[in-house]
């Protein structure tokens, strides 16, 4: 049996979520595949980034995952308080 290496995953990943996001919505036998207009660009982008890891263009460190998790923290903290303040406001 072949050993699944981290490409191997990531290539195949790729081609499932770039498989998904150009057909869309489909039934294969008992699976229905419906993502939505935000799931297939999801869908999209998973798929390029996970072609782009696998092909070593896209090198994902985990200081850049940190420094990614803590901007998006903060910006979701901002847009609570932000809707807070419009909620007591009115």
């Amino acid at each position: 049996m072949t050993d699944l290496t981290s490409s191997n995953v990531f290539i195949i990943a790729g081609i499932v979520f770039i498989t998904i996001a150009v057909i869309g919505q489909s039934k294969l036998g008992f699976i229905e595949i419906n993502p939505g207009c935000f799931g297939r660009f999801l869908a999209l982008f998973i798929g390029i980034s996970s072609l782009l890891y696998a092909l070593g263009l896209l090198n994902i460190s985990g200081e850049t995952f940190n420094l990614f998790r803590t901007s998006l923290i903060e910006q979701i903290k901002q847009s609570i308080s932000s809707i807070n303040e419009l909620l007591q406001s009115s």
